[in-house]
């Protein structure tokens, strides 16, 4: 029986677009024929500010990327700093960095499937995941005072050491995680409702997800191992033990499988920095002509002046962000605010790659989709 194809706005104010995000679909009856993404509801010229401030005065302009995750955009922005001036850090700043990278990570994905659960009609999962997620925030607060966006991590290191008694309480929250996701998995994966929603749904061949330039957790449920932390090691983590999760079966239950395979490979990797974290020490200035301050803790930071004026050059540097490929792209011309920033976004890559995903598919199963790429508009529209 021929139907009319009729257009249906889903968005941009919608509860499961995750924000200001429009998509239009052509229906034929309750089957998607073709689906288009429609952005720029949350524009902010971030990349444009960024060429007005000074080196140093961005920094913060990168937590309203992903604000989910805004530990990773400030240290993906900071390492391309870092590059580009050819400055070290200290040890204990690196494994500083790790720690709030991988704790962010976590949270993340507490997020991700709180949200997703809370997509499909299950509202007890986001209740749990934000439980957790309020002790890791609490974590955040007593280490740098801020819970969501921080401008912790800086150019050199980070801005201050960890207080007294925070690792304890960092062993506590690993501990306590490490039983959580197994009652999210008894809670989750076999439940026949949830099943039904995600297995077989969304399916993408590995090659189409390379060829729509997926990263991150999305592509690794396609069966595709690509994580720059072990292909382009950074910071500490050529010295750590870990694996990449990846699932191969290419649908939304194995995109979902990977965050939660992730967050127990977090875990492992926390314990081994904790393990491994260089004791504290005074560090010296001498070599800058600087003497250290009292009470300043210069263990953790590389002196790097407020006005910084780094050579003329370019520098294109990424990291594994918990979405994916996050990278920088910065163009000196040796003065104090770079000639030019573009961000590579992890969201804004994996979003595209929807209309292919959901094409024959119903409203209920884009939702479902849609979820597991796990996108935060912030990080799309920039």
């Amino acid at each position: 029986m021929k139907t009319d194809e009729l257009l249906i706005n889903m968005g941009p104010v919608h509860p499961s677009t995750h924000g200001v995000l429009r998509f239009k679909l052509t229906m034929d009856g309750e089957i998607i024929k073709k689906c288009e993404i429609v952005m720029g509801y949350l524009h902010r010229g971030t990349e444009k500010l960024g060429e007005m401030k000074t080196y140093m005065q961005f920094v913060p302009y990168t937590d309203r990327l992903d604000y989910i995750s805004a530990f990773p955009n400030n240290y993906a922005y900071v390492k391309a700093v870092e590059e580009l001036a050819g400055i070290e850090v200290p040890l204990r700043a690196e494994y500083i960095r790790v720690l709030t990278l991988e704790l962010n990570r976590i949270v993340n994905h507490l997020v991700m499937l709180g949200s997703l659960l809370l997509d499909l009609g299950a509202s007890t999962m986001i209740m749990y995941g934000f439980r957790e997620r309020e002790n890791a925030l609490a974590l955040f607060d007593m280490l740098c005072g801020a819970r969501m966006t921080f401008n912790y991590i800086k150019p050199g290191g980070v801005r201050e050491d960890m207080p007294e008694g925070f690792i304890p309480k960092l062993n506590e929250f690993i501990n306590d995680m490490d039983k959580r996701i197994d009652d999210y998995e008894q809670l989750i994966s076999g439940n026949e409702i949830f099943m039904g929603r995600m297995k077989g749904i969304g399916v993408m061949s590995a090659q189409d997800a390379i060829n729509y330039g997926m990263t991150g957790p999305s592509l690794r449920g396609h069966g595709v191992n690509y994580d720059i932390r072990k292909l382009e090691p950074y910071s500490v983590y050529p010295d750590l033990d870990f694996k990449v999760c990846v699932r191969n079966e290419g649908d939304s239950f194995a995109r979902y499988m990977v965050r939660i395979d992730e967050m127990r490979e977090s875990l492992h990797i926390l314990r081994q920095v904790v393990d491994a974290m260089p004791p504290a020490k005074p560090a010296s200035l001498a070599k800058y002509g600087i003497a250290p301050m009292t009470g300043v803790p210069t263990a953790v930071s590389t002196y790097f002046p407020r006005i910084f004026t780094p050579p003329p050059g370019e520098v294109y540097s990424r990291i594994e962000a918990p979405k994916g490929e996050l990278g920088f792209y910065i163009v000196s011309d040796g003065t104090i605010k770079p000639y030019r920033i573009k961000i590579r976004s992890p969201s804004f890559c994996n979003l595209t790659a929807i209309p292919k995903m959901v094409e024959g598919l119903m409203i209920p199963d884009l939702i479902a989709a849609f979820g597991t790429i796990d996108v935060v508009l912030g990080d799309v529209d920039r």
